[in-house]
């Protein structure tokens, strides 16, 4: 269950925090770490010196231009926010993470990435809007600032609470695979095709979005669809493009 946890660490700034978050990693049994659009250089002797023995997870760590490619065959994505946001999301304890995790990682195909923000601002809100829910650590409201590090370990923990107590899965019931969640990435394609198909039949207008397709983008994660749903939803936007009529530009 372990191996299937992905750290994703988003415009990192410190070479040395990617080190501490390779430590925390290591320390609790996780190994697979990518780094989108870090704005530092990764393996340097600090972040080797940070991450006391768990080096080759630096080394190793997968850098990525983007959070749809660290998180493309994902099928649960949480963001880590330490605000509110104006169009609310599901929010998680680290604790509702770890209890959630056996569940989502039944199928062996199965991914589950936990995204952190830069240092010094986060997420962004589209980042966010990118993930399934979002999870908040209660600190101390009156000292409620935390290393990314720190973060990324009390999160590891939990997972590592949750494999820990949790029964090993049946292994002897077949995938059925019209079960298959879908991907991050083929939810991607989705929202693209979704958000085609409103223009063409102008039920959206991009110059006045109004948050429907973050509310959609909202709605659509929390149902978790499975990837034979989705491809039902393709192609009902496919035949509804066909009727579209044809609009001046």
């Amino acid at each position: 269950m372990l191996e299937r946890i992905r750290i994703v660490l988003i415009g990192t700034s410190h070479p040395g925090n990617i080190g501490a978050t390779a430590r925390a990693m290591h320390n609790m049994g996780l190994a697979d770490l990518s780094l989108v659009a870090p704005r530092c250089e990764p393996i340097t002797a600090e972040s080797v010196s940070r991450a006391s023995g768990a080096d080759h997870l630096v080394h190793a760590a997968r850098v990525v231009g983007t959070l749809e490619e660290a998180v493309a065959d994902c099928t649960l994505t949480v963001g880590a926010s330490a605000r509110s946001r104006t169009l609310p999301w599901p929010m998680l304890s680290p604790r509702e993470v770890g209890d959630r995790l056996p569940a989502e990682l039944v199928e062996p195909d199965a991914r589950v990435a936990l995204v952190f923000g830069r240092e010094d601002s986060g997420l962004t809100n589209a980042e966010l809007q990118r993930c399934h829910a979002h999870v908040h650590i209660p600190t101390n409201p009156d000292f409620s600032s935390l290393n990314l590090a720190a973060a990324v370990q009390v999160l590891a923990y939990e997972c590592r609470q949750a494999w820990l107590t949790s029964e090993p899965a049946d292994t002897d019931e077949p995938t059925n695979p019209d079960q298959v969640l879908a991907s991050h990435a083929e939810l991607e394609h989705y929202f693209a095709h979704l958000e085609r198909t409103l223009v063409a039949i102008g039920f959206h207008d991009p110059a006045k979005p109004r948050q429907l397709m973050a509310r959609l983008r909202r709605f659509t994660l929390r149902a978790r669809p499975e990837r034979m749903e989705l491809n039902i939803l393709r192609g009902i936007l496919t035949e509804t493009e066909k009727l579209a009529p044809p609009r001046d530009d």
